[in-house]
């Protein structure tokens, strides 16, 4: 009997955060759907190109509110299990609400681990598709950077002339190796610019041992500086913030190949963000989990479902409001980067540590 009764908890449970997810994903794709097809209005592609790109685009996002599925999942299960009297019947068969709590938060922890392991790669590749896809598009707007395994390109549009940029990769405020085309209407080469480094801390960008070849008269002229200013509409700060968007980069890869991409130029900042905010992602399940149990779990007696529900998303907003906080001061250095990203999760555990206590009793 045990065995059935822990079948039925577990098949149960999951399938009904399955439904959430399911929920949660057509609803993002109805909201991001209008995004897409105001990129694509002005050009020439039917209706099923956004629809394809978003159908790609929201698995990523749905990873990253999964503490929030997973809590108002949990709540659903609970309450469910609760008015039409079989939590009175597990608790018959000895099921305490300290096991039921076990069981469920046990079973969100590992799945937080298989998202990690199994799905996060899949839907890193989703969003590599999808920015591949969008930048194809994109090539007749006026700006656009990128980076790949080629290095770091830039494309700006100039009031007389389009300027592309290539550099090997970014070390702190500069790039080092860069190459600079300045490019005519016609498309016509107006000069080449070679640097070892490029000072890009704010828009007026600083080469060092410049190099310039200019065609005139059919002859290449070849000009040297020691150093030499152009001015960009890209800085540090706007460039870096391409190295925010880690959605294209599973949590195999970012352990795997951390060395290799701290040589590439990634931030170590950002890096250490990301791999810890994956890390902490199934012990943020569980948690979610727990708070849930001990909202729901408190009595036998048939509720409201509307009413846990509400509460729900106050809990859930507060959660999250306390998590963006906590890394908005770790992003500010008002405290270490690591400690934000865990505090909440250090919060959490002794509130729901106390919760589950005070649920036992009952």
């Amino acid at each position: 009997m045990n065995k059935i009764l822990l079948n039925y908890l577990l098949k149960n449970f999951v399938k009904t955060f399955l439904i959430f997810v399911l929920i949660f994903y057509f609803f993002g794709i109805i909201l991001n759907l209008f995004e897409e097809i105001e990129f694509f209005k002005n050009l020439n592609v039917n209706i099923v190109t956004p629809l394809i790109l978003t159908s790609i685009f929201i698995p990523s996002m749905i990873i990253k509110i999964l503490p929030f599925i997973i809590f108002l999942s949990s709540m659903w299960f609970m309450l469910s299990i609760r008015n039409n009297k079989d939590l009175l019947t597990l608790k018959v068969f000895g099921y305490s609400n300290l096991k039921i709590f076990f069981i469920l938060a046990f079973t969100s922890f590992m799945l937080g681990w298989f998202i990690l392991l199994f799905v996060n790669p899949i839907t890193s590749s989703m969003s590599k598709y999808y920015e591949k896809t969008k930048s194809s598009f994109s090539r007749d707007i006026d700006h656009l950077i990128t980076f790949n395994k080629n290095g770091l390109w830039i494309k700006e549009n100039l009031s007389s002339k389009q300027r592309i940029i290539s550099a090997s990769k970014p070390k702190g405020f500069d790039l080092i190796d860069i190459t600079i085309f300045h490019l005519g209407k016609d498309s016509n080469l107006i000069e080449k610019i070679i640097s070892k480094e490029a000072n890009i801390e704010n828009n007026n960008w600083i080469l060092k041992d410049v190099k310039i070849f200019k065609p005139k008269d059919g002859i290449i002229i070849k000009e040297e500086f020691d150093s030499y200013n152009i001015n960009s509409i890209y800085n540090y700060t706007k460039i870096n913030s391409l190295f925010r968007n880690f959605d294209t980069m599973s949590f195999l890869d970012l352990t795997i190949n951390y060395k290799q991409l701290m040589e590439k130029g990634y931030n170590e900042k950002f890096l250490n963000q990301n791999l810890h905010s994956m890390l902490s992602l199934p012990f943020f399940l569980l948690l979610m989990t727990g708070i849930a149990a001990i909202l729901t779990l408190n009595t036998l007696k048939k509720s409201d479902s509307l009413k846990f529900i509400l509460m729900g998303l106050i809990v859930s907003v507060v959660v999250f409001y306390f998590k963006d906080l906590s890394l908005a001061l770790g992003q500010t250095d008002r405290i270490p980067l690591i400690l934000a990203i865990w505090a909440p999760i250090l919060a959490l555990s002794l509130f729901t540590f106390i919760g589950v206590l005070q649920i036992n009793e009952k």
